[in-house]
């Protein structure tokens, strides 16, 4: 049985090794993850040609479903990044307030959190330290505080990605899995809160700034709960994070400090810069709660029958449909509906220059294309893991090993993952059926256990080696990473052991 755990444990190990020990990119790592469970799951747990055909196919589509959302939602954000209206939108934060740890708040999680809404992919820090290193921030700040604020946002973020992925990996829909999600993410987002204005200006300015956390805090965790429990968790982040930059609006005309000069915000021009999210929140809203609509975009769906398969040791997969995806309804056709209109509106405004269709779908094709190498592969993984029974054997290892104090070891397992993939999503893919698995072995809520794991992965991603370093060149720390590393790995573990108190009081009590 021991043996069984730990080679069931290798494909794993071997992504972190590889990622962590040598560097290795996510696509790299992943590939050679999968080529591990490939020869253990035939050599050591006995599948067959058959249960592997019909791996690889259910993975096909698990793959399809997961990517079609990460890459529309990319291709958004470029639409409106090629525009100009995420830098617009940068721009006009700063004339509110010279207040630091009140810009801290505002643009260093407030908007970081929004950005990470309708983008993701490292987005809010690339975007937001050479804005703050440009209002006198140091690089080291620059860098921390937007990689932080953006934390609590990820699971949520980028259109839902990450969730999506967990709904994908386990046949569990969103009325199970968001609400415990969107609660331990929003309760982790005043910690976010307190940390950030930490980061900004130390202990002197949580104290003073307390009322504004703690407003911006229940405002955007609230929005973010009430959006992910209503449907909505496709843009419940992104909704969390506009509920803060419209709040913060007037905090900062409260916490001033010595105003800046400067031109004043152009606000029509605002207003077209977050047209084209407009519409994204208006497509979700009437195809979320317009019956005929939905069922009109509905029609057209995959939808393949799996026989039952088993292994040579008889660990069994029963027959059954695979992921159900409707493919003009699903989260990746809104985005791209989205993206339509707001190309639309941005170059009837006349923000694009010659080209801009060209570089939109190049940068979106640059960008996502390792990732999605990398999240295949490890899709591909997992599911032959647990085909084969290894998943199963980890579980039970698990449990047994474990015990009562799953619940405080649940979100590291989450946070691990991300770490060692730099993504929620892979992480996600790689452990939410070891999770949702060991906490049906030992009896405990699989809605709690798989938020610690959704919450654990938000907040353990920001901190993997691959996001330390794109942080730190675009904020001036290149070369001084380990200075980064040190003070993020201080917040994110705090993050991550609240997350571990949640889980436990919520299963325990």
């Amino acid at each position: 049985m021991m043996l069984d755990v730990i080679l069931a444990f290798v494909p794993i190990l071997v992504i972190l090794v590889l990622m962590v020990g040598y560097r290795w990119g996510a696509s790299r790592a992943g590939a050679a993850g999968y080529l591990a469970a490939l020869a253990i799951a035939v050599a050591r747990f006995g599948a067959g040609a058959q249960l592997l055909a019909v791996a690889h196919v259910k993975a096909l589509l698990l793959t399809f479903d997961v990517l079609f959302v990460i890459w529309m939602a990319f291709l958004l954000f470029r639409v409106a990044d090629e525009a100009g209206a995420i830098t617009l939108i940068g721009q006009a934060l700063p004339h509110l307030t010279a207040d630091k740890g009140m810009l801290a708040l505002m643009i260093g999680w407030a908007f970081a959190s929004f950005l990470q809404g309708v983008g993701g992919f490292g987005v809010p820090v690339a975007v937001i330290a050479p804005l703050m290193v440009g209002l006198e921030f140091t690089p080291l700040s620059a860098v921390v505080i937007p990689s932080i604020g953006h934390s609590w946002a990820v699971t949520f973020g980028s259109l839902g990605s990450s969730f999506n992925a967990m709904m994908a990996a386990t046949g569990l829909d969103w009325p199970v899995l968001a609400p415990y999600s969107a609660l331990f993410l929003g309760l982790s987002g005043l910690a976010v809160g307190l940390m950030v204005a930490h980061a900004a200006a130390g202990f002197a300015a949580v104290r003073r700034l307390i009322w504004p956390i703690l407003i911006l805090g229940v405002v955007m965790g609230g929005v973010l709960y009430l959006a992910a429990s209503l449907g909505l968790w496709n843009i419940a982040s992104f909704l969390g994070g506009l509920a803060g930059l419209l709040v913060s609006y007037p905090l900062a005309r409260r916490y001033r400090g010595e105003q800046r000069d400067g031109a004043q915000v152009d606000g029509r021009r605002l207003l077209v810069a977050l047209s084209g999210y407009a519409v994204l929140v208006m497509l979700i809203l009437l195809i979320q709660l317009t019956p005929a609509v939905r069922a009109a975009l509905g029609v057209v769906r995959i939808n393949l029958e799996f026989p039952a398969v088993q292994t040579a040791r008889g660990y069994a997969t029963p027959a059954g449909s695979g992921r159900v995806i409707p493919l003009f309804r699903h989260a990746g056709a809104i985005l791209l509906y989205a993206s339509l209109v707001a190309y639309f509106i941005y170059a009837r405004a006349g923000w694009y220059r010659p080209g801009a269709a060209r570089r939109i779908l190049e940068g979106t094709v640059r960008r996502v294309m390792s990732s999605s190498v990398g999240i295949a592969s490890m899709v591909a993984m997992a599911v032959v893991m647990q085909h084969a029974g290894m998943t199963e054997t980890l579980a039970r290892g698990l449990a047994e090993g474990v015990g009562a104090a799953f619940p405080l070891v649940a979100p590291w397992i989450g946070a691990l993952g991300a770490f060692m993939t730099g993504s929620n999503t892979n992480s996600n893919v790689v452990f939410s059926m070891l999770q949702l698995r060991t906490a049906e072995l030992l009896g405990y809520s699989i809605a709690i256990i798989m938020a610690a794991q959704n919450a654990g992965a938000a907040l353990g991603s920001v901190v993997a080696p691959t996001k330390i370093v794109v942080g730190a060149s675009t904020g001036g720390m290149a070369g001084r990473e380990g200075d980064v590393m040190r003070q993020m790995l201080v917040y994110t573990g705090l993050l991550v052991l609240l997350v571990s108190a949640m889980a436990a009081l919520a299963i325990w009590l």
